[in-house]
């Protein structure tokens, strides 16, 4: 499959309807994922970046189809993790010669990754390309999400090739922002960037106000992942803007794992406790051990202030809800509020525990940690309910 984006600028990457898991299964595609490879016909023929490397032969045979690889003049490697880059092998193998444009990181893993001495041109920001009647100018973007991480746009098109800024996971063979379920899309969007892009949001502002500033006319925004921005490209960017801002809606969240149902039950009296003090909050309890973890992390980006629990298991916590303490703390989120809970039959460290670790990842804790001793009786239970109050009508 391709198809024309703009004048002599064409899609040739590859729908993965099946994709589940993304990033050493560390990432959930619940609606597949797209790579997005782009050709770009002018005086000079340049292909910006491949595929992931199962795809590799097919990519290769579907390019030839579209052009004589020969005839492709520059490659451009925008970013060099293997889902940009897993083609790079086999298409080199037919053109050996072809230059291939990257940053000085992006040569330090291509060349990690695959050992091979291609012939390699380093670019930084401001560097052009002449394809012609047009040109390629390069950007750096350092840690979006890699260090070796650029982007590129296209004078006279005005297409800005955005490598995984302003990309999403999202399989559909309509291919454009504007054609897709837009609740499906925004939902894809925000967990991307939870997931992916939240550590590095100081990165993202500082970038996107770079790249504003060169005041440079934009017709589309082409990501590697997911759907191309035609229909309002700007609306993306004004959203990252949002996000990378410390982003919060009215909602606290309630995450736990349970045993035998004590810790379930203490989450939904305290959910309850928060209902009767604010009407107007959106309360969302996840069972982590059936929910999924980037979605349960997305909620969290969302989220004002977040509640976790755990029974107590050996003087720890389960293993569940430690997974997901390990990926908040890599994610650095701020301005977070946070109070911990615990249902215990003879130690009960879990809530202290879970406590010390929010507050160790940059979340501001309520004084008060609850304790609640077997299953929640009709005192503990009232107990849960005034915890919940007293959290969202003075802490939250």
């Amino acid at each position: 499959m391709s198809f024309n984006i703009k004048n002599n600028v064409y899609w040739v990457g590859k729908i993965d309807w099946e994709l589940e898991r993304f990033h050493g299964f560390e990432y959930s595609t619940h609606r597949g994922s797209t790579y997005n490879s782009y050709l770009i016909k002018e005086d000079k023929n340049v292909l910006i970046d491949t595929v992931w490397g199962p795809y590799s032969k097919e990519f290769v045979e579907n390019l030839a189809n579209e052009i004589d690889l020969n005839k492709i003049d520059y490659v451009i490697a925008n970013h060099a993790e293997p889902d940009h880059s897993g083609a790079l092998p086999e298409l080199m193998r037919n053109i050996p010669d072809t230059p291939v444009y990257c940053t000085k990181n992006g040569l330090k893993s291509l060349k990690g990754q695959y050992h091979q001495d291609w012939n390699f041109n380093v670019v930084k920001t401001g560097d052009t390309l002449s394809l012609g009647g047009k040109d390629l100018v390069f950007v750096e973007m350092p840690m979006l999400h890699w260090p070796d991480s650029m982007l590129c746009y296209l004078t006279g098109d005005s297409l800005l090739f955005s490598n995984d800024a302003f990309g999403h996971h999202y399989a559909s063979e309509l291919m454009y922002n504007d054609l897709v379920d837009q609740a499906e899309l925004y939902e894809e969007c925000i967990k991307y960037y939870a997931n992916i892009l939240t550590p590095f949001s100081p990165v993202v502002i500082r970038k996107i106000k770079e790249v504003l500033s060169l005041k440079l006319p934009l017709d589309m925004i082409c990501p590697s992942h997911g759907m191309i921005w035609r229909d309002h490209p700007e609306q993306i960017i004004e959203q990252y803007l949002k996000w990378a801002d410390d982003y919060q809606e009215n909602q606290i969240t309630i995450i736990y794992d349970t045993m035998w149902s004590g810790t379930r039950r203490t989450a939904e009296y305290i959910a309850k406790g928060i209902r009767e003090a604010d009407k107007e909050v959106k309360v969302k309890l996840y069972h982590l051990e059936k929910r999924d973890k980037n979605d349960v992390i997305t909620e969290i980006f969302k989220s004002k202030a977040v509640i976790m629990g755990s029974p107590t298991v050996n003087k720890g916590i389960l293993t569940s809800v430690a997974a997901i303490l390990e990926l908040i703390k890599g994610l650095n989120f701020k301005k977070k509020k946070a109070a911990a809970f615990g249902c215990y039959g003879w130690s009960g460290e879990s809530a202290k525990i879970i406590s010390d670790r929010l507050e160790a990842s940059g979340f501001e804790m309520a004084d008060e940690i609850l304790k609640v001793n077997w299953n929640p009786d009709n005192e503990s239970a009232e107990k849960c309910i005034e915890f919940g109050k007293r959290f969202s009508e003075n802490f939250a």
